[in-house]
């Protein structure tokens, strides 16, 4: 990934755990001649091996999972907050107009090889653990232990878990950082106001104008 010094994120592993906690990854490989890709929920379990590992479960007809080989390589993509940024915020179009659109972004690849998972106790505490993690915060969080006996187990019998063993990760944070002070008030005040990926987006700014200092 393409990651301008200014955007970088050096401690991609604490951004991947704190993405994986709310939103999916894009699984990508590359069997034989063509790409596959699923989009599904990992936990990232940061203390197994030197650079940890992402759990999650694939459908069973789902071919992906069958056509990756152990030495393979594979890429999981996180995508967080993300909004388009006019030129019409920054201060410096008002004063010599020289300003572009761009996008801003939060992001974070793990890269590494698959390790595929068809044990029963494995994707039983697996699926209650990803159903904890999202349940999480619920009025009436639902659990495994409310439908009938047995149908939780022909449920796991449809899926595979898989394990991205990770290797290499990149972390990339592109908010502005860039511009000037102004400029990026500009967007920050703008997006405050704006709409729900606009205030996330915000507050992603803030957040690492505030670390930067």
């Amino acid at each position: 990934m393409y990651r301008p010094a200014h955007f970088d994120e050096p401690d991609a592993a604490s951004l991947l755990e704190a993405m994986s906690e709310h939103v999916p990854a894009t699984l990508i490989t590359h069997p034989a001649s063509r790409f596959q890709a699923s989009i599904l929920p990992f936990i990232f379990e940061r203390s197994t091996g030197l650079n940890g590992s992402l759990v999650g479960h694939l459908a069973r007809p789902n071919d992906q999972w069958r056509e990756v080989g152990a030495d393979e390589p594979a890429v999981a993509i996180f995508i967080g907050p993300d909004a388009y940024v006019s030129p019409s915020l920054y201060a410096l179009k008002r004063e010599t107009g020289k300003v572009v659109p761009t996008w801003n972004y939060v992001t974070v690849l793990a890269h590494g090889t698959l390790v595929i998972h068809d044990d029963p106790a494995w994707l039983r505490d697996l699926v209650s653990r990803l159903t904890d993690r999202h349940e999480a915060g619920r009025p009436k969080p639902w659990s495994l232990e409310e439908p009938p006996p047995g149908y939780i187990d022909s449920m796991l019998r449809g899926i595979v878990g898989v394990e991205l063993r990770i290797d290499r990760l990149e972390g990339k944070r592109k908010l502005n950082q860039n511009r000037s002070e102004a400029d990026q008030d500009g967007v920050i005040e703008a997006f405050a106001e704006g709409s729900p990926a606009e205030q996330a987006v915000a507050s992603a700014m803030a957040e690492i104008r505030a670390r930067r200092g």
